[in-house]
C-alpha cells in the first residue's frame, strides 16, 4: 500500500496530528482497530468501506468518507479489495473547531461526512481531491479545506490543556487536581470535555494508559506482563487483563499472537503498528 503523510502547517497543528494519503489492497479485508487518544475524518475517493463500532451496533457502509470521534472502544473496518482515501489523524480536541455538532453526540457512532457538512460540500471537496495531481496536492487542498472550517469553539483551550497534560503522562495524572489546577470544578471540566472531546476526562486517561501501554509492547519478544503492568500504574494482572479485553476484545497474550501474526504475514507493512487483522 501507499501512504503519505505529514504534519498541517498552524493553526491545524494545533488540533491535527497528521494528514495522510493511503491507497492499495489492504493485507486484511477486516481490520480492527483499538482505540487511542485521537478522533479520525476519512475523505473516501474509492469503493464504500464498512464500520461496526461495538459489537451493539450494525455494521454501516461509509461511500464518502466518515467522521469518528474518540472511540471508547475498538472499531472493525472492512475494506474493499483496493481502497484510496485522505483523511486526519486528530488530537482528542482538535474534532470540535471542524464539525457543527457536539462531540458527545458522535461517540462511538460513526457519521458519514455528508452527515457533517452537507452533500454539496462534501461532493464538491471529492471532486477536487478526485482531479489533484499527486497525493501531495491532495493534502495541500484537504488542509486548506479545514483551515476555511475552523470555528471558535468555547472551552477549547482548557480541554486542549488539560487533555494534553494526559496524554503526556499516559493517563497517570490524578484526575480530580486537573479542574483544580485548571480553577474550574470537576463537573465542569466533564461537561467541557464531553462537549469537545466526547467522553470525561477519566475516560480519556484510561484509553491513554491503555494505548501507550499496548504500543509499548514488542510483539517479536518475550513479554513480562507483571512488570508491564506494574508499570503502566494498573493495579495488579487481573486489572490489566480486564482493560485489554475491554478495549480490544482480546487478552493480552493473544493481542499478541495477533500481533505477531500480522508481522510474519505482512512484514514492514504500513499498517502493522497499530491495527489487528479481525478475519
Amino acid at each position: 500500500m501507499e501512504y503519505t503523510s505529514r504534519v498541517p502547517r498552524p493553526p491545524l497543528d494545533r488540533l491535527i496530528d497528521d494528514l495522510y494519503y493511503l491507497e492499495g489492497t489492504p493485507p486484511y479485508t477486516r481490520l480492527t482497530l483499538p482505540p487511542t487518544p485521537a478522533a479520525l475524518l476519512i475523505v473516501n475517493l474509492g469503493a464504500p468501506f464498512r464500520i461496526r463500532a461495538g459489537t451493539d451496533i450494525e455494521t454501516a457502509e461509509y461511500a464518502d468518507g466518515c467522521v469518528v470521534t474518540m472511540p471508547t472502544r475498538a472499531y472493525d473496518f472492512g475494506y474493499p479489495v483496493r481502497t484510496r482515501s485522505v483523511g486526519v489523524h486528530v488530537k482528542p480536541w482538535g474534532l470540535a473547531p471542524l464539525v457543527p455538532m457536539p462531540a458527545a453526540e458522535l461517540c462511538d457512532r460513526p457519521v458519514t461526512l455528508e452527515q457533517v457538512w452537507g452533500r454539496p460540500a462534501v461532493a464538491e471537496l471529492r471532486d477536487r481531491l478526485a482531479a489533484a495531481d499527486g497525493p501531495a496536492e491532495m493534502l495541500t487542498l484537504l488542509e486548506e479545506d479545514l483551515t476555511r472550517r475552523l470555528r471558535a469553539t468555547v472551552g477549547l483551550g482548557l480541554v486542549r490543556h488539560t487533555s494534553s497534560v494526559i496524554t503526556a503522562t499516559r493517563g497517570a495524572v490524578p484526575i480530580g487536581d486537573l479542574g483544580t489546577a485548571a480553577g474550574v470544578s470537576s463537573t465542569h471540566l466533564a461537561e467541557r470535555f464531553k462537549e469537545i472531546v466526547g467522553v470525561t476526562p477519566k475516560r480519556l486517561a484510561r484509553i491513554s494508559r491503555f494505548a501507550a501501554t499496548a504500543f509499548s509492547i514488542d510483539p517479536a519478544g518475550p513479554v513480562d506482563w507483571a512488570e508491564l503492568a506494574s508499570g503502566a500504574g494498573y493495579f495488579d494482572q487481573a486489572h490489566f487483563g480486564h482493560e485489554f479485553r475491554a478495549f480490544t476484545g482480546l487478552t493480552p497474550t493473544r493481542y499478541v499472537e495477533v500481533r505477531r501474526q500480522f508481522l510474519r504475514e505482512h512484514p514492514d507493512h504500513v499498517l502493522n503498528s497499530w491495527p489487528l487483522p479481525a478475519d
